[in-house]
């Protein structure tokens, strides 16, 4: 892959403008609409239609494979795969990386924020003027929120005036451009914004999938949990615009803060709608289930809606609107080869084949979780099923599907033994064992899995994970109605969704507030417990103990350890059990990066300033190397993209300014 840098000129606003069916649970029905104008936002179906490319807005960032990137590589959760080129390695912080204003692939977010921002300020500046109502308002208060929060994480104080007035569309052809404080971006545009949406918005969503008060909430109290930490600075970590004072503008504390977010979330938890967690974790990713009372927002993609074009449901070159983030975290297993016989001589075909399943998809090795994350994160895989429901940790047979059973009635594999349709013929193990043999000479494996004796499928242990071999992350795999049997469209974008917000967030939240001082009271209801800490966590890792599927064993299951779950939580929750319990629940999401920032906790050595992995280069070589990530204080501040630095006619001195610490 190239690396692909865009330019953002802040007098343009180039959007997907749609219109939208307004009934109530009805899906978006895009049409592609042209540039975004102070007229076309003074009639009803220019308001209509702007909104809605709000939410196609999302496809441009979610289940892009460069914001993955940018969220996951360089985190405990994450580092390179061996086919990745410079915009993954670039992201890792190790010696082999050189991020800077040109290589960060935080661009993702400048190029598609800054856009959607300029539209949602259209729709809020014109939209009361054509008799649109407040809730439909709401919504892009919502989006801009949305946008500036995410924002100011990664970049610290970004412009409220993008030409035209602070926080007002934007028609100016000015290149020039001002950085407002951070507590400028929270306390006069993310808080105002979304206090407005969490009055105005409906309880259930206008359309399906469409924001609600619930999901408002929950970056309500997001945005304070952040702030208050930001506000507090425990590892006195450096800000931009420098002259950013660590005070409340509105004068509340660091303690204020904190309380309001346990109090909001507390409030969506308890009051909630049609919103709410799902029996099992499996449940939540399951395809198959998709849309879920859980999800309180995605960035939609179906199998029907190619979305004006711009979008193929048969093959795709990796890059948004697309979802694709899915296939950076996918191995080559289409490399693993079976016999024609038990002896193993002669014909060895590939037995597991690039197919449209959720287990599969299309292998780009980019991204690869170290050895942590089977040792430490998921240690316990006998009562936590979300070992279970994150990893592709069976690599099945799939010969009917690619027409192999047309020449083969059976195939073999480890130890001469046979194997057929959805046998397993490759396991990565959930635990270091005796016994395997990697260098069996009979039954050799291509891709460097060993033998135990008994069994058919070739195994790799956990100590012997490389960046060439590693569990697929399953949560982000495609699956498709249309398959008719065969193998489907592997090379498409994945025609599903791709989650953004979470319900069981909101009980997270709230245990961190918690954590840092927050005056707790019980809940009741649905979800009742003691509102501490421990009682919100438990909530989740009850939940986490419920199996009714065994994805490893491909078979229903009734198992209940949500009581050994809640027996082993700490008495004591810090907040690194929260940031371990927080992986746990949303491992290679696109949540990490953000955590660690927010908790100042990366770059130490348990949060991803040291990992270990199989450093070989290739299938057979094992060798194990520990690497360090120069995480410096000013890496928690992302390099302002280059095409917006090119983009502005500034002085040298002015362009260095504007530029992070660090990246000049």
């Amino acid at each position: 892959m190239k690396r692909i840098n865009k330019t953002f000129v802040s007098s343009t606003v180039l959007a997907l403008a749609v219109l939208l069916s307004v009934g109530c649970n009805k899906l978006l029905n895009e049409e592609p609409k042209s540039i975004f104008t102070p007229e076309y936002f003074k009639t009803q179906n220019g308001v209509i239609g702007g909104i809605t490319s709000l939410y196609a807005s999302l496809r441009n960032m979610f289940g892009s494979a460069y914001w993955l990137d940018a969220c996951q590589v360089g985190t405990d959760e994450s580092t390179w795969g061996n086919i990745a080129d410079l915009n993954f390695k670039d992201m890792d912080y190790t010696s082999i990386s050189d991020l800077n204003s040109q290589t960060s692939r935080s661009d993702v977010l400048w190029n598609t924020a800054f856009p959607a921002i300029n539209t949602a300020n259209g729709v809020i500046q014109y939209g009361a003027e054509v008799g649109v109502s407040s809730s439909l308002i709401a919504e892009a208060r919502f989006f801009r929120a949305f946008y500036y929060f995410y924002l100011v994480q990664e970049f610290g104080g970004v412009p409220l005036d993008m030409g035209s007035g602070v926080l007002k569309f934007n028609t100016s052809a000015a290149r020039g451009s001002v950085r407002n404080t951070v507590p400028e971006v929270y306390t006069k545009e993310i808080f105002p914004d979304l206090d407005s949406a969490v009055n105005d918005l409906p309880t259930v969503g206008r359309v399906t999938g469409g924001v609600t008060q619930t999901l408002a909430r929950l970056f309500l109290a997001k945005a304070y949990l952040t702030y208050a930490w930001w506000l507090q600075n425990p590892n006195n970590i450096p800000t931009y615009p420098a002259v950013a004072s660590r005070a409340d503008p509105d004068g509340h504390d660091v303690q204020w803060y904190f309380q309001q977010a346990y109090d909001v979330a507390t409030f969506a938890i308890q009051n909630s709608g049609p919103f709410g967690l799902q029996p099992t974790f499996y449940d939540v990713n399951v395809a198959t289930n998709d849309r879920n009372n859980e999800i309180l927002l995605y960035a939609d993609h179906t199998l029907n809606t190619q979305y004006g074009g711009l979008t193929s449901t048969t093959y795709s070159t990796g890059g948004a609107p697309d979802n694709y983030a899915g296939w950076v975290t996918q191995w080559n297993y289409t490399g693993i080869q079976s016999a024609t016989n038990p002896q193993w001589t002669g014909t060895l075909p590939n037995s597991v084949q690039r197919a449209a399943v959720q287990d599969l998809g299309r292998p780009w090795t980019e991204i690869c979780p170290p050895f942590n994350v089977f040792d430490n994160t998921f240690a316990d895989k006998t009562n936590d099923s979300r070992y279970d429901g994150t990893f592709t940790t069976v690599y099945r047979c799939n010969m009917n599907e690619s027409g192999l059973s047309k020449k083969y009635s059976v195939l073999y594999g480890a130890n001469g033994l046979p194997i057929h349709e959805n046998s397993a013929v490759l396991t990565f193990l959930p635990n270091d064992t005796t016994g395997v043999d990697y260098s069996n000479s009979v039954y050799k494996s291509n891709v460097g899995a060993g033998v135990l004796p008994g069994m058919a499928s070739f195994v790799v242990e956990p100590d012997h994970i490389n960046r060439d071999q590693y569990p697929g992350n399953w949560k982000l795999g495609p699956y498709r109605t249309d398959n008719n049997g065969g193998l489907g469209q592997p090379n498409a974008g994945s025609t599903r969704p791709y989650n953004i917000a979470k319900f069981s967030e909101l009980f997270f939240i709230a245990a961190e507030a918690a954590v840092k001082g927050a005056t707790t009271t019980p809940l009741t209801g649905t979800y009742a417990n003691d509102g501490t800490a421990r009682g919100l966590i438990n909530i989740i890792r009850a939940r986490a103990g419920k199996w009714e599927w065994s994805r490893s064993g491909d078979s229903a299951v009734m198992i209940d350890h949500s009581a050994e779950m809640v027996a082993a939580t700490p008495q004591n929750i810090t907040i690194d059990y929260i940031l371990e319990e927080r992986s746990r629940e949303y491992f290679g999401e696109g949540y990490r990066w953000f955590d660690l920032v927010r908790t100042q906790t990366w770059g130490e050595p348990n949060f991803g300033g040291t990992y270990t992995i199989g450093n070989g280069a290739g299938f057979n070589d094992h060798s194990v190397s520990t690497f360090t990530r120069n995480i410096t204080p000013q890496d928690y501040l992302r390099p302002i993209p280059i095409g917006q630095m090119n983009g502005m006619q500034l002085t040298t001195a002015q362009l260095a300014a504007y530029q992070n610490p660090g990246y000049q």
